[in-house]
């Protein structure tokens, strides 16, 4: 009932060809390729340039990414803590009902 029921793998029906055979052919040279045209040689100047408006962005998109990841481990170390202290405040309770009912 809970085993999966695997279908059966189609048969080939009608004529099966068999696979051609292919003869192998000669290579001939043909007219030899053009040299490739020289690379630029690279430029001494950088490729990025950072405007004093761009520097305040990344500035400002890093201290808000730091802050936000912040705020998201300390409010995650704070659910950890608080979970702590209630298992710690059950352990109590229970600890003090077993010992009550023993004295009695």
């Amino acid at each position: 009932m809970f085993r999966p029921k695997l279908p059966t793998m189609p048969q080939p029906t009608g004529n099966v060809t068999p696979p051609a055979v292919i003869e192998p052919t000669t290579i001939t040279p043909g007219t030899p390729a053009t040299p490739p045209a020289p690379i630029a040689p690279p430029s001494a100047r950088p490729t990025i340039q950072l405007t004093p408006g761009t520097a305040l962005a990344l500035v400002g998109g890093g201290t808000a990414v730091v802050l936000v990841v912040g705020a998201v481990l300390v409010s995650m170390l704070l659910a950890v803590a608080v979970t702590a202290a209630s298992v710690a405040v059950c352990a109590l309770v229970v600890r003090s009902v077993l010992t009550s009912q023993q004295r009695r």
